[in-house]
Parts: structure tokens; sequence; C-alpha cells
């Protein structure tokens, strides 16, 4: 059965594309071509799709109407925009927001969407029970599509025929003709995109010659088949990638700057020569709607691949130029830019030797540890590791560091302390910019993140690799001794300093003088609930004898429980982990 065109669908739609674009990322950066080889416009659109998927998820918190939740659809698309290929994807979701909210208001043709008909009955559709798309959801969304094709082509300095512009044109001109609710209508536009993009390497040279169709036109038509999923609980089949017959090319090292729907850059003898323009210039304005017009001739003046979206005050603006700082002034001349981001693209010999590493190896691990032990260990499973002190956590630009020391495309982060997890959210976020995709594994523990590292994979995709780690992790109960240090109250009683504590999950579950028989006890409590592994860290302050008396205990006590032993040589006596 149809789904209505609601709040609840906006958010099932944003989830789905995120997922989508998330299995065809790899395949959308390397059929980028146009108009120099990318290996980002798949990233790009999928951080562009989380970033709306975020703000749709703080909007539903509330009990939002479907204005309203486009339009946090499309502010989050907006402010999170990446390269060209999310930027117009932004002002696409732009124009639906702005006819939906007309709707709703009452500005659209046909008056108030959802009012309430002379004979008292519901005007929201052609179903009583409120469970169908109706007839007035199909022409809400047949005017939504058509709005936001003219919304990107016009945010684009120079539209080019072949890339994802002709593909929302097509989508909007099908929706347009199409009968029936929004359901149909859904699989008319998905269905008229999906021939467009077909057809986009006969309306580019360069995309013939490479045998691959344009791929921010995939990324659109992904977008497209992730509502057609939420409208009618069918999921489309994927687009061809490529002519049958033809190889799908990888982009070469020298992979230039994402400038979907827009012209290339002057050749040999344009901005920045053979190379095109020296600087990719990517930033949010806050200025006045009028003031646009001339930043635009500005910047179309100073360089190429111009794309500005947005309005009502907040705009993102991406152009590609020589004189990076006149970009910026410019921008300062018409408003207030933040969020700047400038991409120097170098020697083409910088870029070859920048873009080997960043993909020496297609995944990695960054593990963040108290314990120069515990470093060598996850170091010898792979991990970049990032070694910190008692009472001296790392700062969010040391974890950006670490992202990028990593060297591959795609990172899985393992703070392994319930207090770095907004210090890692940050650093996810500045790594995302830079083009790297970044999950956070929440490890409270550090034998969380070694039984999460125990399960990495670098050959499943990204998403399935992080949930096995993420479940991997969330099902190791942790605990660990430490010293009190000072008279204090705790969950267990008054402790002394001296004291030996004993954590199961965070909290003090037992206080005592002997660290073996605290362990022990802690040891016996974690294994009242069951377990098949203990794995104990050994700190720098335990005793010689402590491993192998507790070892023993759990033989002797605890049938059929293996235990593993390492060396962390992190402050505390000991860090417990029962799987």
């Amino acid at each position: 059965m149809p789904h209505p065109l609601d709040a609840a669908a906006v958010r099932s739609w944003c989830a789905q594309a995120l997922d989508a674009l998330g299995r065809a990322r790899e395949t959308i950066d390397a059929i980028n071509v146009y108009p120099v080889a990318d290996a980002d416009t798949g990233t790009n659109l999928y951080l562009t799709v989380e970033s709306a998927a975020r703000a749709v998820e703080a909007a539903c918190a509330g009990e939002p109407t479907p204005a309203q939740a486009v339009r946090a659809m499309a502010h989050g698309a907006l402010i999170g925009a990446r390269g060209n290929s999310g930027t117009i994807l932004a002002q696409l979701l732009r124009g639906m927001a702005e006819e939906v909210g007309a709707a709703e208001d009452g500005a659209g043709p046909d008056g108030p969407r959802g009012g309430t008909s002379p004979e008292g009955g519901s005007s929201g559709g052609d179903s009583s029970d409120g469970d169908s798309c109706g007839e007035d959801d199909g022409e809400l969304l047949r005017r939504a599509l058509r709005r936001a094709a003219t919304a990107a082509r016009a945010a684009v300095a120079h539209p080019v025929e072949g890339t994802v512009l002709t593909v929302a044109a097509a989508a909007a001109e099908a929706a347009a003709s199409a009968a029936g609710d929004c359901a149909a209508v859904a699989r008319a536009a998905w269905a008229a995109a999906r021939t467009a993009l077909e057809d986009t390497p006969d309306q580019l040279p360069a995309l013939s010659r490479a045998g691959v169709v344009d791929a921010g036109g995939y990324g659109l038509v992904t977008v497209l088949g992730a509502l057609v999923a939420t409208l009618t609980g069918e999921r489309p089949e994927d687009p061809a990638a490529g002519r049958a017959g033809a190889p799908v090319p990888y982009p070469g090292p020298d992979s230039g700057p994402d400038g979907e729907g827009c012209a290339a850059p002057g050749g040999p003898d344009g901005p920045g020569g053979p190379g095109g323009p020296a600087y990719e210039v990517l930033y949010l304005l806050e200025a006045d709607d009028d003031a646009v017009a001339a930043l635009r001739a500005r910047l179309d003046a100073l360089g190429d691949s111009l794309v500005v979206v947005g309005g009502d005050g907040l705009w993102n603006v991406h152009v590609h130029v020589d004189d990076a700082g006149a970009a910026v002034e410019a921008g300062i001349e018409a408003g207030r830019p933040f969020r700047i981001r400038i991409t120097h693209f170098g020697a083409q010999g910088d870029r070859q030797a920048a873009r080997a590493a960043r993909h020496a190896v297609p995944r990695a691990v960054v593990a963040v540890v108290p314990g120069d032990g515990l470093a060598e260990l996850c170091a010898a499973a792979g991990a970049t590791t990032v070694t910190v002190r008692p009472g001296e956590p790392p700062a969010s630009g040391e974890l950006v560091q670490a992202l990028r020391r990593a060297n591959a495309p795609e990172v899985v982060l393992l703070p392994n302390d319930p207090e770095l997890r907004h210090t890692a959210a940050a650093a996810a976020e500045q790594a995302r910019a830079e083009g790297l995709r970044v999950a956070i594994i929440p490890t409270r523990s550090p034998v969380q993140g070694i039984a999460a590292l125990a399960v990495h994979e670098p050959g499943r995709r990204f998403d399935e690799d992080v949930v096995a780690m993420t479940s991997a992790a969330g099902a190791t109960r942790y605990g660990e001794l430490c010293v009190a240090e000072r008279q204090a109250w705790t969950t267990a009683g008054i402790c002394q300093a001296g004291d030996v504590l004993g954590l199961i999950e965070g909290d003090v579950a037992l206080i005592g003088a002997e660290a073996a028989q605290v362990a022990a006890a802690v040891l016996d409590r974690m294994l009242s609930a069951g377990g098949e592994l203990v794995t104990l860290v050994v700190g720098a302050d335990a005793s010689g004898d402590l491993a192998e008396y507790l070892e023993d205990h759990v033989r002797r006590t605890h049938l059929a429980v293996d235990t593993l032993v390492y060396e962390g040589r992190q402050s505390g006596p000991l860090l417990i982990g029962v799987e």
C-alpha cells in the first residue's frame, strides 16, 4: 500500500537515500570523468545526504509538518553540501521544499494542503483513513519536482546537458505528465531519470569516450529510487554505471575537483593552465538575496565550475579559481562567509602522490589507547593509534591528524572512552569536510575497541564492517580496577585514599584492599550474566602475578570460559572485558 508524503515519509526517504548512496558510493566515485576525473562525487553526495538526514532526525524529535520536514532536509543538505554534485542536490531539495512549503501555507494553486472540505471531510487525499498517497499529494510532488529542476539549473552559472541537470529535467517532465498519486509520480520520475541517465554518454563526448554515464546523474537516480522505495515499499534496481561491455574506469591519481553540471574548465588556455584553476573554494555565506547576483557575476569572471545555491539569507558557494583570496573577498563584500574551505589542487605529481597515499588501503581504523602496550597491540592489528596519558585527553585536531595519517578514504574511529564522544564527533566532522568517510563506533573502553578490531574486515562493504564492529563492541561488557586517590562517595559506599576500586560499566561496584581479590569479585559478577571469553589488559601498576592469579580463578570457577591476557602498560592495574 502506498504511503503518504508526510514527515515520516521524508524521514524514511532520507534514511533510505543515505543507505542507497552508501552502497553506490564507490561506483559513483569511479565513474566521474566530466569535466575532470574525480574520485569524490559519490562521497560528496553521501556526505550531503548524511547532513540532510541529521537535520531531519533533529526536526522529527517533535511533530513536524511535511513542509517542516522537507525544509529541514533541504537546510541540512545546504549546510553540509560537498562539491558541485552536493550543492546541486541541495538546490534540488530546496526547490522541493519551497513548493511543499507554499502548498502548506496555502500559496499553492489549489490552496492549503490538507485543509477541510465544505462537507467537513479532509481534503488531504482520496483515502479517508490517511493511509494512502492521495491525488493531491501526487500533484504536489509533480510541482515540487518541476520546481526542483528549475531551481537547480538556475543555480549553475553555465549549465551543460548530459549532467545531473538533464536527469533532473527528465524526471520533472515525466512527473508532470504522470497520472495518479505520489507513488505513481515518483515511479514515473525515477524511470524517466534512469532513461535520461543512460542517454548521457550521447550528450557528452567525455562520457562516451570513457563508456560511463554521468556520476551526478547516477546519484540523483539513486536518491529518486529511495523515494520510490519509501512511497511504495519497492526497491528499484540500481542504474547501470556504463554502456554494455564498456569498462568502468577508476579515476586516476591526478583526479581533479568535482565539477558536475558545469561547463568544463578552459583547457590548455583556460584558467590555471592545462590542469584548470589552481584552487577549489567553498564557503557558506550569510548575505542578502539581492547581493548574490553581483557575487555570481564576480565569481564567474574569476573562474569556472561556479554553483551558488540557497536563499533566504544563507547560501552555499562553490567555485574553481586561480585567485582564492579574490573569491573569498567577493564573499566578504556580499556578506559574511564562514566554513571557508580552500583546496590547492597543486602540481600533478603532488596530486598523484596524495591520491596514491590516500588509496594505499581501502579502509583503516584509528584507535585511541591509554598505554604503549595497547598501542603496540592495536598497531599490530593494523590500526593507527593515538596514545594518551592520564588526564591529558586528545584534542579534536590530534584525532583529525590521525584520521589523515591513516591514508585511507574510509576510516573507522574507536574513541575507547565515553568522555571523548564530543571530541571524536568534532574530529570526524572536520575529516568528512575534507572528503574522508568516517564512522565512529562508540566504544567506551579499550577492551571494546579490541573486540571491534578483532572482527574488522576491510574487504567488506563499509556499512557492513561498521555494523560488525559495533556489534562486537556492544557485546563486550567492560570493567576495570583503579586506585582511589582520596576519600570519596561512590555507588558502592565511601572509599578511602589507596583503596582498590572495582568498576563495572563505569560504575564503582566493589571497594577492597587487595587488587587480586577485588578483580576476582568483579569477574564473578560480570560472568554471572554469562560469557565465553575474558580479556585481561594488565596495566603498568599491576603486580607481576595478577594476571596468572585471575587466569587460574577463571579456569577453576567458570568452566568453558577462555582467557586472553595482554600487556597494556596503561595507568591503573587492570582492564577487563567479557564477551
